[in-house]
């Protein structure tokens, strides 16, 4: 195994790792108000981990490179690092607000500094940056397909529900804040 591989593996299962304490341990608690969710944790839950069989899959069984040169496997694996990162920067940041279901705490504020100055949803843009990541290090177009695709719907549908929710508690307050921001990509969509 060369060194980028032990890394690929490594940070395979760091993500793996981050995801599942996170979906264990920043639960909403009992008196937050949650029924807005429509079990679109358990959506993401299906999507991503299928998303990343099917195209680590797709890499083995198809050959249809993205590129012939090895630069796209480092580019993946930049890719795969900074969305984990980022995305446990974002989440720490949140603090008691940050919960994997959707939820409105009592207290809840919109938060508007930071990433949140470009995006409303940073944490899923980092977690489709580390989607993308893994695509483009299969180096397989299908597996980018596959990488990316279910989990840009789930988030999608997620990012739905939650503005929503966010809409009947803060109203114009949050109705502005978007007019001002983009849902993922700064300055783009």
């Amino acid at each position: 195994m060369t060194i980028l591989q032990i890394l690929f593996a490594i940070s395979m299962a760091l993500w793996f790792l981050t995801e599942f304490l996170y979906k264990n341990l920043l639960k909403s608690g009992k008196d937050d108000k949650k029924d807005k969710d429509k079990s679109t944790l358990n959506i993401l839950w299906m999507a991503i981990p299928f998303s990343i069989a099917a195209s680590v899959t797709a890499s083995y069984v198809t050959k249809i490179p993205i590129t012939e040169g090895q630069w796209i496997l480092y580019l993946g694996e930049a890719f795969i690092l900074t969305g984990i990162i980022f995305r446990y920067t974002i989440i720490r940041s949140l603090g008691k607000y940050f919960t994997v279901d959707v939820t409105i705490k009592e207290d809840h504020k919109i938060k508007k500094e930071g990433f949140y100055r470009y995006v409303r949803h940073p944490s899923y843009a980092f977690s489709l940056l580390t989607s993308l990541g893994l695509g483009l290090y299969l180096n397989n177009w299908l597996s980018l397909i596959l990488a990316i695709l279910p989990p840009f719907l789930a988030f999608t549908y997620r990012i739905r529900v939650e503005e929503q929710a966010l809409i009947e508690q803060f109203g114009e307050e949050y109705l502005d804040y978007r007019k001002k921001t983009k849902k993922l990509i700064p300055f783009i969509y």
